[in-house]
């Protein structure tokens, strides 16, 4: 008797950091619709990132800085358009990344197809958020702030609730560091944000 199997089984591969997974671009997408509990990224060079799940207190911090973000979308939402840590962007480089919070200026936005506004999005936002959990290391979010501005960013943001310090990137110029800072200013890329830094600090 022939025996047929119409499941294939999924099993778990522990990669060592040593070890890098290289996956195209059409991979990663795949990857990234598999797995839609999962927070990839893939690198410039095609190196694929998982991110873990955060714990209960970046979870919180998260949800405050995404919600002052969206409230000022609101208010202004002939600006441009927000997006939470889900969503993935394609830059200029050909790394996808997901910020933890993201603003794109609407010019920008209505210059997409219908198709890339569905999909991954092809741009580096205007505006991104990296809030440094735990297990985060610092050198690596900031290469990655770093990446931002290199492919387009006006503005980020690197908060860093273990030192309560944050880091700001503009373009060409020095990145500022803000020592145990009360608010952060949007500046001219997001006018008339303020963001409350009382419950990321707490």
């Amino acid at each position: 008797m022939v025996q047929t199997f119409t499941e294939t089984a999924t099993i778990s591969l522990e990669l060592p950091h040593s070890i890098a997974l290289v996956v195209t671009g059409e991979q990663f997408e795949a990857l990234a619709l598999a797995n839609p509990d999962l927070r990839l990224e893939r690198t410039a060079k095609g190196e694929l990132i998982v991110n873990p799940p955060t714990g209960g207190e970046s979870g919180n911090r998260n949800l405050s800085i995404s919600g002052q973000l969206d409230r000022w979308c609101e208010l202004n939402e002939n600006l441009g358009k927000g997006f939470d840590s889900s969503t993935g962007f394609i830059l200029p480089n050909g790394a996808r990344r997901s910020p933890d919070a993201s603003w794109v200026n609407q010019t920008r936005w209505d210059a997409l197809t219908a198709t890339e506004r569905k999909g991954f999005v092809p741009l580096c936002p205007d505006f991104v958020v990296e809030l440094r959990s735990a297990s985060d290391s610092l050198p690596t979010l900031q290469e990655k702030m770093r990446e931002y501005r290199e492919n387009g960013a006006r503005l980020g943001w690197l908060i860093d609730p273990q030192n309560r310090r944050v880091e700001i990137y503009r373009q060409q110029t020095e990145v500022e560091i803000l020592a145990d800072p009360v608010e952060l200013s949007g500046e001219d890329v997001l006018p008339g944000f303020v963001l409350n830094l009382r419950r990321v600090w707490s």
